[in-house]
């Protein structure tokens, strides 16, 4: 790929858009950009892609294109072999209405498998003036072994770090310039309950500076609120860049709606400041419909029409990408000896269970965006739900199962026959990589397997946690601060780097820092 085609990839990007004043979008009393004539000596005006394009859930004949207009129009997506465009596929995909916020993606196919595609996307307004083209390109699936390169990471404009006035948010166009064939983002896409401030002091004594705008200035709770944080992080260049050129496995994780949240949950007596809204459930359906809209996903092609999903890349690997929010159960309960819905859900569970049986690739890579032995302590101001209370699967006691462990110690043992399965997650804002092993646990009934964590993207780096010792969990590699809340400015900021190459079959994960430096590197042989 060429330079040039990276720079007509930013197009739009190359300046940071206002996110506030996104939130007219489709308005269609508004001027919408540049431009053009009726032929009639009259102006007329041109619909404007707002955010730039974006690629997501790529298959073997093609990929998800996802775009938003700033007024009612229908959109267009050529694809070619070439950046020329020359003897170019066209598409009409839907029209782009108020309804999702100006945001829409089409699903194009009969593509070649494993090619690379140059793609434009236009906007064709009502009175038929046609906006200017942004350009992108992505990579069909493999349908034959070839090597196959992919990153993960998350955790994008967390604790009050927003994009950083001194060069944005520069670990996107890190990443971007590793030319991955996709990028698994593994949850907190958006940081809804932690609004952005001008500045902020650094645990090293300097300010951070960050660009503002209406849409992060409070908590999310209104559809439009929620809205305004996917396209505040859409105003950065470098994200702009990536989402361009790199097709996206996504998920979501707690922070697309607030903290800690799980289904059921009421704010009533908690320390949640700026809340007036206090059920979470109706909260995380309207984070949902933000989260659908502004991602290039389409909830219908996932389970249940939901989240969680296959993503099947070739004969070398299968993606199987978890909802770890939507059907787990109270924060509280993590001491209980029986569980009724764990982690995942009962149906979730035996989806996956199935799906890890059956899967013909030679890898297995389960994305859980809440990590299996890290014990992340939740902290609720409602004395009637209890003193103890965990996040996410663990809780550190370090004997026989309780709470969530239950479930995944079903799910361990009824794969503990399939081979070459990784795990892969975020949320702690450091990164590590974590061996299980039955000879160190106290459940022992599974197969030895490894955990990587990477993150955050743009957010506070914080000390390392503790493991529970359940299921034999040990560090085999950490890069953390010492200090909580480190600033991205101060470093800690983490992506991780995957190979599977064709020949050996064998797994490589590379630990990176902002840069893209590797930091540690490991490969697993394929069994």
């Amino acid at each position: 790929m060429s330079r040039r085609t990276l720079l007509r990839a930013g197009l739009g990007g190359a300046i940071l858009i206002p996110a506030g004043t996104a939130l007219a979008a489709c308005s269609s009393g508004t001027p919408s950009g540049s431009s053009g004539s009726s032929g009639s000596g009259l102006a007329v005006k041109r619909p404007r892609l707002t955010h730039g394009v974006a690629t997501g859930d790529p298959r073997a004949n093609g990929t998800l294109v996802w775009a938003r207009s700033d007024t009612p129009a229908t959109m267009i997506v050529e694809t070619a072999a070439t950046e020329s465009f020359s003897g170019a596929r066209t598409v009409r995909g839907p029209q782009l209405t108020p309804a999702t916020d100006g945001t829409g993606r089409v699903r194009i196919t009969g593509l070649e498998a494993g090619q690379t595609v140059h793609y434009r996307v236009t906007l064709e307004g009502e009175n038929g003036a046609r906006s200017e083209p942004v350009t992108g390109v992505f990579t069909t699936v493999p349908t034959a072994p070839r090597d196959v390169h992919f990153l993960w990471s998350g955790d994008v404009v967390g604790q009050g770090w927003g994009i950083n006035r001194d060069g944005g948010m520069a670990v996107w166009g890190a990443m971007a310039d590793k030319r991955p064939d996709f990028f698994l983002h593994s949850g907190d896409a958006i940081y809804a309950d932690n609004p952005v401030t001008a500045e902020q002091k650094q645990n090293d004594g300097r300010t951070y500076r960050s660009v503002t705008a209406p849409g992060k200035d409070q908590v999310a709770q209104t559809l439009d609120q929620f809205r305004g944080n996917y396209q505040y992080n859409l105003s950065d260049a470098h994200y702009l860049r990536f989402n361009s050129t790199v097709p996206q496995i996504i998920q979501w994780d707690d922070h697309e709606v607030l903290n800690n949240w799980f289904p059921g949950e009421n704010l009533t007596g908690q320390d949640r400041k700026g809340y007036t809204e206090t059920d979470v459930d109706v909260l995380a359906g309207r984070a949902y419909q933000a989260w659908s809209e502004w991602q290039p996903v389409d909830p219908r092609e996932a389970k249940a029409g939901r989240v969680y999903r296959t993503i099947s890349y070739g004969p070398l690997l299968d993606v199987f990408v978890l909802d770890m929010r939507s059907y787990k159960d109270r924060n509280p309960d993590a001491w209980a000896t029986t569980d009724d819905e764990g982690i995942l859900g009962r149906e979730q569970e035996r989806w996956l269970i199935d799906g890890l049986k059956n899967s013909k690739a030679t890898w297995k890579v389960v994305a859980n965006d809440l990590p299996l032995g890290i014990v992340v302590p939740d902290s609720l101001s409602d004395p009637k739900q209890g003193p103890k209370s965990m996040e996410a699967v663990a809780q550190g006691e370090g004997g026989a199962p309780l709470g969530r462990e239950i479930a995944l110690s079903r799910i361990l043992s009824a794969v503990k026959e399939v081979r070459n399965i990784a795990f892969l997650t975020a949320d702690v804002h450091y990164t590590a990589a974590i061996s299980y092993a039955p000879e160190r646990a106290a459940f022992t009934d599974f197969t030895p397997f490894w955990e990587f964590v990477s993150g955050p993207l743009n957010a506070g780096a914080f000390p390392q946690s503790p493991l529970d010792g359940t299921f034999g969990a040990r560090y085999e590699f950490v890069h953390a601060p010492e200090k909580a809340n480190t600033s991205p400015a101060e470093g800690f900021q983490h992506f991780g780097d995957v190979t599977i190459n064709a020949q050996t079959r064998a797994l490589t994960v590379s630990l990176c820092d902002a840069t893209g430096k590797s930091l540690w590197s490991k490969e697993l042989p394929a069994a």
